[in-house]
């Protein structure tokens, strides 16, 4: 790949892509239909936090992407099917902006 004509991304910006892109390469790796269902719970959960979360909120941020880390780690485990066993918290609402 080359130059990108796009914006440049901060540290913490390339990290929750390559977190993002993880669960979807991992998704990947699962049955048709619990790709579908893995797909649409972390497009809905990054679609949230981008709304709800300060992008100033560093320590949150922080937070949010060891958390998901960690998800996606248990995502790779063959004995894991799906987010429904994952504990994803979309209802967190005290990071919201002030």
């Amino acid at each position: 790949m080359g130059g990108s004509s796009g914006p440049r991304l901060s540290g913490m910006q390339r990290q929750v892509l390559g977190l993002y892109r993880g669960f979807l390469r991992a998704a990947r790796l699962k049955s048709i239909e619990d790709r579908q269902k893995i797909e649409s719970i972390v497009s809905a959960e990054f679609r949230h936090n981008a709304k709800h979360v300060d992008r100033k909120n560093f320590l949150y941020i922080e937070y949010l992407l060891r958390r998901g880390k960690k998800q996606l780690d248990q995502l790779k485990s063959p004995d894991i099917d799906g987010l429904s066993s994952l504990d994803v918290g979309l209802s967190q609402t005290h990071h919201t902006k002030a």
